[in-house]
């Protein structure tokens, strides 16, 4: 199999059991998704596109209603694939109290290697390795209540990194930080991939870091309605927000400029390119 993580023909829905009879809402129509092992994927798509739910579907949290799904090789609806899958694709939440679980840091990372029976000095090194790579190795004999919403979320990274995973789904992870912390976790998810070769999937409403990824897929209504370079997606403005998506903002400056009648790329994502086309465009005028 070429791909890394598979979807094939998904169909996944929600069963509401309070009522009487039990409501049944279909989520994902029958999406099939393929990512490549090292690949960095930005998974978009406004609230309740399904775009969270199909990430579950990738570690066994969500088991697909029909059609197929496969992680790191492994089908996920078989029964005796599950551990396997979950110990080889973590998932980082938008909410870290969801998975923070101890009362202290440093075991708080460790939980999970201990229950994986993870020899004691390789848990210590993995631990201090995971929460310095975060930037919370000072916070380590912390109670975890007492950190601000930001710090949760890298303790809760820490906690998936100390896992050693083939896959990280992160699911709008830098949506509790400020500015640099949300530099320093792209900069971790980027190591990740580029050093590690950790396959990434990340969920972000923040265009900006879709852009850094190898790809885009949107997600609208459940289903996949776009799948391409960041460069090439970002182009269709228009499109884009038909979808109720954003671009970057040097994107959406551009897109203006160019509606105005001057002549710059469409395919501009980042600031850096902007400034070039700029320079250059002064330089034949």
């Amino acid at each position: 199999m070429n791909s890394f993580l598979s979807a094939q023909n998904l169909k996944f829905s929600y069963i509401n059991n309070i009522e009487e009879p039990p409501v049944k809402t279909e989520v994902l129509h029958g999406v099939s998704l393929d990512i490549k092992k090292g690949e960095f994927v930005a998974l978009l798509g406004h609230n309740g596109s399904g775009k969270s739910t199909l990430a579950k579907c990738f570690n066994a949290i969500n088991i697909a209603e029909e059609g197929k799904v496969y992680s790191c090789g492994l089908d996920v609806s078989v029964e005796e694939n599950l551990l396997p899958v979950r110990q080889r694709v973590g998932m980082v939440f938008q909410n870290p109290d969801n998975q923070i679980v101890a009362t202290i840091v440093e075991e708080d990372v460790a939980f999970a290697l201990e229950n994986m029976g993870v020899e004691p000095k390789e848990i210590r090194r993995r631990v201090d390795e995971a929460l310095k790579i975060v930037g919370m190795y000072e916070y380590r004999e912390h109670a975890p209540h007492k950190l601000s919403g930001g710090q949760k979320q890298r303790v809760a990274i820490a906690g998936i990194l100390a896992m050693k995973p083939q896959v990280v789904l992160l699911d709008e992870p830098t949506a509790m930080l400020d500015p640099s912390g949300r530099k320093e976790v792209m900069k971790t998810i980027k190591m990740l991939r580029d050093e590690m070769g950790v396959t990434i999937v990340l969920i972000t409403h923040y265009m900006e870091e879709a852009a850094l990824a190898d790809r885009i897929v949107v997600v609208d209504n459940g289903n996949v309605v776009m799948d391409d370079e960041p460069k090439k997606i970002f182009s269709q403005v228009e499109r884009m927000k038909e979808l109720g998506l954003d671009v970057p903002q040097v994107t959406e400056l551009v897109y203006g400029l160019r509606k105005e009648g001057v002549e710059l790329p469409q395919d501009i994502i980042t600031e850096d390119e902007c400034v070039e086309a700029l320079l250059e465009l002064f330089k034949e005028n």
